[in-house]
């Protein structure tokens, strides 16, 4: 197998700013482009100018480096952490090829490089590129085994006459999940929803680069077969099970497993069962994630994510105002009051799975987990491993809620906080990620 390229979704917007820097040509003529350019849609065509001069591009045509080691180009603007608490905008920085598709009625910015090049940005901006050696290489590994399994997946759903359905609607239930088969134009996109590729800005003076190039080609494996290799940043000491958060297909190497050398003392592990969830959540048991070590996380965590570190157990509070009108905002739904949230499910993790709003006007049933995640924050819960409880009832109606929570992230597969302390503790790669994925085996593609 030869390494292959891949196609990357960087920026969505009705008109898209970017910079060439460097030689880069169009494969229909000779003329050479550099400098700053505007991309807009304008009777249906893509029309690129310079300010002086204005192109329309063909369908699927690529602006091309003569050099691609030495050749980038900068967009500007690009929102990252798009509806997560460190939402924000960047200007970034990349190689290859960059196209425009027309993508929901407007631009899409769409980045073509080889794979080995993406993946040495991708866990530069996914964690700190100062983390440990160990680490950065079992990322690695994952993050190739997830891109190539999203592409073979890509290539069965394109087959199929069918789309894939990802929702479950009726009178008493919304049940919804999100995953990365909805990119069609492109193989994945550059945020938080695939994996985060923020460019050649972070690609100096750190380990990304050799930990790339020690593990080449590498990818974990599960009966002949690349493992979809997903990540989240704290599993809250238990990580979950795909069914309970993506489709209902069961993966043997993501399921749950103890974060931690031993199980903790003092409680119950089957957290399906609601006093052993409310027992956890509201404990601190000992995991690999549970750490406030400021060397640790000031190595492994980027700087946008640095302000958050309360991940491992957290709280957060509504007055009644607060929460019917931000549940009525997010889910287009007039409950009324919030009177009660029923836990209905819960996962191997303690996350909610399906979760019952009850309210003087509506109740409904709301799942999976980054549904409940969406509906119950102005942007999303850290995590639906949670505990509700309502306060200051008058009338039948109460006035206040705190809701008690573990972990950050959907906590499927490697626990990225819980790999940074295992590697500090002096795992090696291959060790933390037989921890986090049971049974799987390194294979070398290429």
């Amino acid at each position: 197998m030869q390494e292959p390229r891949v196609s990357v979704g960087i920026l969505n917007a009705e008109k898209i700013e970017f910079v060439l820097y460097g030689d880069y040509k169009l494969e229909r003529c000779d003329e050479i482009f550099q400098g700053k350019f505007t991309v807009y849609l304008e009777n249906d065509e893509i029309k690129v100018s310079s300010g002086e001069k204005t192109i329309t591009l063909k369908p699927n045509e690529s602006f091309y480096p003569l050099n691609e080691k030495s050749d980038s180009f900068m967009i500007r603007d690009v929102l990252i952490g798009i509806a997560f608490h460190w939402q924000q905008k960047q200007n970034q920085q990349f190689r290859g090829a960059i196209r425009f598709v027309k993508e929901n009625g407007k631009l899409t910015a769409v980045n073509y490089l080889l794979v080995e090049d993406y993946l040495v940005s991708v866990i530069s901006s996914e964690m700190s590129a100062n983390s440990s050696i160990e680490l950065l290489k079992a990322h690695a590994i994952i993050s190739r085994s997830w891109l190539f399994a999203q592409m073979e997946k890509k290539k069965e759903v394109s087959k199929k006459k069918e789309k894939p359905v990802s929702f479950h609607i009726t009178e008493d239930e919304l049940i919804r999940w999100y995953d990365r088969e909805d990119h069609v134009l492109y193989d994945v996109c550059a945020d938080d929803h695939c994996q985060r590729y923020q460019g050649v800005t972070k690609l100096y003076a750190h380990n990304a680069q050799k930990a790339v190039e020690e593990t080449r080609g590498m990818v974990l494996t599960y009966n002949d077969k690349i493992c979809d290799t997903r990540f989240s940043k704290s599993c809250g000491g238990i990580s979950e099970s795909f069914e309970n958060v993506w489709e209902p297909v069961e993966h043997p190497y993501l399921k749950t497993i103890i974060d931690y050398k031993f199980p903790p003392d003092g409680f119950e592990l089957d957290l399906t069962v609601e006093e052993n969830a409310v027992k956890w959540i509201k404990g601190n048991p000992p995991a690999f994630c549970n750490t406030d070590d400021e060397r640790v996380l000031s190595q492994f965590l980027v700087d946008y994510d640095q302000s958050t570190r309360d991940f491992y157990r957290w709280t957060l509070e509504y007055e009644q105002e607060e929460i019917s009108e931000l549940i009525k905002r997010k889910s287009g739904i007039d409950f009324g009051d919030i009177l009660d949230f029923e836990p209905v499910e819960r996962g191997y993790s303690g996350r909610l799975i399906k979760l019952k709003i009850i309210g003087s006007k509506k109740t409904l049933t709301v799942g999976k987990e980054l549904e409940i995640r969406k509906i119950l924050s102005e942007v999303h819960l850290y995590s639906s491993a949670i505990v509700i409880e309502k306060s200051e009832i008058k009338d039948g109606v109460p006035q206040r809620f705190k809701i008690y929570g573990a972990g950050w992230g959907h906590g499927v597969g490697l626990c990225q906080i819980g790999a940074a302390v295992m590697s500090d503790l002096g795992y090696k790669f291959d060790e933390i990620l037989m921890h986090y994925f049971k049974d799987t085996l390194i294979q070398k593609l290429y």
